[in-house]
């Protein structure tokens, strides 16, 4: 079921948009097996738990980290396991990924992780808060600014989506215009697999689909 629902979505998918599995609480048996299906990017949520699928699949696939992250998950191992981290939503855990990337010697692409419903209760920037992060953090040397991501509605209409997908996406272009240093930015994360072709409708080009590959939880 799995091999037919990955062929399926990338069979559907624009060439330019990427496609993340987005696995969490999934075995690592279940990624090894999205990952010989034709995925080509593993999305984690907990630490832990990608280092238990890392070890089964290892570098068969590269890995996001498109949780929610606390300052005391950012270790060294976490750096070098993760090829980008999607969800960075502060200039302190930023922080703590280029201290811990210099440590290692490598630079981390991120995306900002937008809270483009300004909702109190979610993680993430807020829209008027995109900007100022990002100069304060394209200073630093062992990560750089890649793109944006943001969540939307998880369930519902995925028409209810669309206006923040709309938001994230100028507030991509208008930063993309200013071209700042150290900042590229490439990727639109949006988008899950209640919304994802809503997202990219909108300009994602990069989406995080989970239940539509694996099954329900």
């Amino acid at each position: 079921m799995i091999e037919e629902n990955v062929k399926r979505i990338l069979a559907e998918l624009p060439c330019e948009v990427q496609l993340v599995a987005a696995a969490k609480t999934r075995t690592p048996e279940e990624v090894l097996g999205v990952v010989e299906a034709g995925v080509k990017i593993i999305g984690e949520n907990y630490v832990q738990e990608a280092r238990r699928a890392y070890e089964v699949v290892g570098n068969k696939a590269e890995w996001h980290f498109i949780g929610t992250l606390q300052k005391h998950n950012v270790r060294g191992k976490m750096v070098g396991m993760f090829d980008m981290i999607e969800t960075v939503d502060s200039a302190e855990i930023a922080g703590e990924i280029n201290k811990r990337c210099a440590q290692i010697g490598k630079v981390m692409p991120v995306l900002i992780e937008v809270n483009s419903g300004g909702e109190p209760q979610k993680s993430g920037v807020f829209p008027d808060d995109v900007e100022p992060l990002i100069r304060q953090i394209s200073t630093f040397k062992n990560i750089k600014v890649t793109g944006l991501m943001t969540m939307g509605p998880r369930f519902g209409n995925p028409e209810d989506s669309r206006p923040y997908f709309v938001q994230t996406r100028k507030i991509f272009e208008r930063i993309r215009e200013l071209n700042l240093p150290n900042v590229e930015m490439k990727y639109l994360s949006m988008g899950m697999t209640n919304s994802y072709r809503v997202a990219i409708e909108e300009g994602a080009n990069i989406v995080r689909i989970g239940s539509k590959i694996f099954g329900e939880r």
